[in-house]
């Protein structure tokens, strides 16, 4: 079995199903940012809600909105009805998703969902199913076929849902005005947060703290001055030490 060709063929059908994606993009992308940033300018938020690995791809979209500016929540379908639905309040907007719209745990639970004053925004595959006719936004994750060569685990029409969320959340950045500033106060650990946050004045030694030493300073003295102040460095200084 040629590995490498098989793992070409699962990376070709998966970009070919988003090239469509693309393709079909319409102005219903539009309207749900509008939805969104709407609600997240009123103080609302994004509850996202999937069964299965649906779930999975919605739980990493609302993580990346809620780190761009756009606060989101995960709404468990099978604890929704036994007092989840607490965190859902009136003018959020709802992202539900379902490749085929038709899942029992998420329909289950639509009409509770509708009981809010709140906008459906349908991630879904079939514009027919019932999710889709219950939403006030469908946008259309449909797929020709899975990268799976049995075409039944969900490879391309998870693809397909991750990267249209990463669009929503992209677009809305830049809508929102979202900021290098404000992405770093989303991110103050790691990499992340040193690079945009840190400051000169947080890191730099005070002068009793630093190796200062002469030019013509032995190697074995230079040692000692750094370790007498526990630093990994020696400053070699002029005569004034300035």
């Amino acid at each position: 079995m040629d590995y490498l060709e098989k793992a070409k063929r699962v990376l070709d059908i998966e970009i070919l199903e988003l090239k469509r994606l693309r393709e079909r993009l319409s102005e219903n992308f539009g309207r749900a940012v509008e939805l969104i940033k709407e609600a997240v300018d009123a103080r609302g938020k994004v509850v996202v809600v999937g069964v299965g690995k649906s779930g999975h791809i919605g739980s990493k979209i609302a993580s990346t909105l809620t780190s761009t500016g756009s606060p989101a929540v995960v709404l468990d379908s099978l604890n929704a009805m036994h007092g989840d639905l607490g965190m859902v309040a009136d003018g959020d907007v709802v992202l539900a998703l379902s490749a085929s719209g038709e899942t029992d745990e998420l329909l289950r639970i639509l009409p509770a969902i509708a009981r809010f004053q709140v906008k459906i925004i349908a991630v879904c595959g079939d514009p027919e199913s019932t999710l889709a006719k219950n939403a006030h936004v469908l946008l259309d994750v449909s797929i020709e076929q899975e990268a799976c060569p049995l075409n039944l685990a969900p490879t391309s029409s998870t693809t397909v849902m991750l990267a249209l969320g990463d669009a929503l959340a992209m677009v809305l950045l830049e809508a929102r005005g979202f900021n290098k500033e404000d992405f770093a106060k989303f991110h103050p650990a790691g990499m992340i947060g040193r690079s945009l946050l840190m400051r000169v004045h947080q890191v730099m030694r005070p002068r009793q703290s630093m190796a200062v030493v002469a030019p013509n300073t032995s190697i074995r003295d230079v040692l000692k001055a750094m370790t007498s102040v526990r630093a990994g460095a020696a400053v070699v200084a002029g005569g004034d030490r300035q």
